[in-house]
């Protein structure tokens, strides 16, 4: 296993080549690269992929930045709502996705990160409908024009555009608001559409869920393509009153059911060594993409503990046998 970093955090702060920097300096090997989606609005992407196709040299230019550090690309990620009832942002995810693919399939990268999509109710709709509960039965009905006439076809037809790439693993990151939240909805997608729809394992969305990212992980299996490193604090005493479901600011802190923190701040390190652990029973040996979101910490503190951590857990040699057993 590798310990990466996901670089979107640092797009508004400092350039490609001193972020790279940054990543290899602090004991990174591997970098995760937002390239279009919500990630390109969050300020100056570090990957543009219709510019990167439209020159190759660039482009070659541009991997090396990576290469020269040491670093690998453990993924891209175009993290957006390609199934948006608002036609102009749908199609703008979509190209992006399409884009990232193309650049991953020239670089040699096989996963490419993003979000499931999520419709809205019905023809005319103007913003997604995340459903739920089952009743009252408007909302059975909602979920089933939305898996039938959106979500399968469209993924249905991403996946034989990745297979003519050579791009094998699109790596769904399980977040509520979209259509896959948890592993059942993955795992249903996966059996709808084809083996190259996988999980970006990402357990800070699982935690407030109620969802034991263990048993998960145990779910999933080979199903899992990536992981995000990131934790999450549930509030006891917030979370008895209002419940885990929270649409307050996430810099409300104090008052909200959860929040975002930094690996070993939600969760003792025990933990993650067990994550770890059952990561690679389920065959999972790759790389740990630490994403910052603790609004408690700074960057620069938040990435150096959560690295540091992720560095002293990580199993890095080949498994060993059981040597003492006969």
């Amino acid at each position: 296993m590798k310990v990466g970093v996901f670089s979107f955090v640092f797009q508004d702060l400092l350039s490609f080549d001193e972020a790279l920097d940054w990543i290899a300096g602090v004991g990174a090997e591997a970098v995760e690269i937002g390239s279009g989606g919500y990630v390109a609005e969050l300020g100056e992407s570090y990957c543009k992929p219709a510019e990167l196709l439209a020159d190759r040299s660039r482009l070659r230019a541009w991997k090396k930045k990576v290469e020269d550090r040491g670093l690998e690309i453990s993924a891209l990620s175009c993290h957006g709502n390609p199934l948006h009832p608002d036609e102009s942002i749908a199609r703008r995810h979509r190209e992006d996705f399409r884009d990232t693919v193309r650049v991953a399939a020239e670089i040699g990268v096989r996963r490419v990160v993003t979000f499931s999509g999520c419709p809205g109710d019905g023809e005319g709709s103007r913003y997604p409908n995340w459903v739920t509960c089952p009743w009252p039965p408007d909302f059975l009905r909602i979920l089933e024009w939305q898996w039938q006439e959106r979500v399968i076809p469209y993924w249905q037809e991403e996946v034989a555009f990745c297979r003519e790439q050579g791009v094998d693993m699109i790596a769904l990151e399980m977040h509520p608001g979209f259509v896959v939240y948890n592993p059942e909805t993955l795992l249903r997608l996966r059996e709808a559409v084809g083996p190259e729809i996988g999980a970006n394992f990402d357990p800070s969305h699982l935690f407030w869920q109620n969802i034991d990212p263990l048993a998960a992980i145990r779910a999933l299996g080979e199903a899992i393509f990536h992981v995000h490193a990131k934790d999450t604090r549930v509030d006891p005493l917030n979370t008895q009153v209002n419940g885990v479901l929270d649409t307050k600011p996430y810099a409300d802190e104090s008052n909200r059911s959860w929040i975002f923190r930094t690996v070993g701040y939600g969760h003792p390190l025990a933990f993650w060594k067990d994550l770890v652990s059952e990561l690679r029973l389920a065959g999972y040996d790759y790389v740990l993409s630490m994403e910052h979101e603790d609004s408690l910490m700074s960057l620069r503190e938040g990435l150096e503990k959560g690295v540091s951590a992720l560095r002293q857990i990580v199993l890095t040699d080949e498994r060993g046998k059981p040597w003492f057993e006969a």
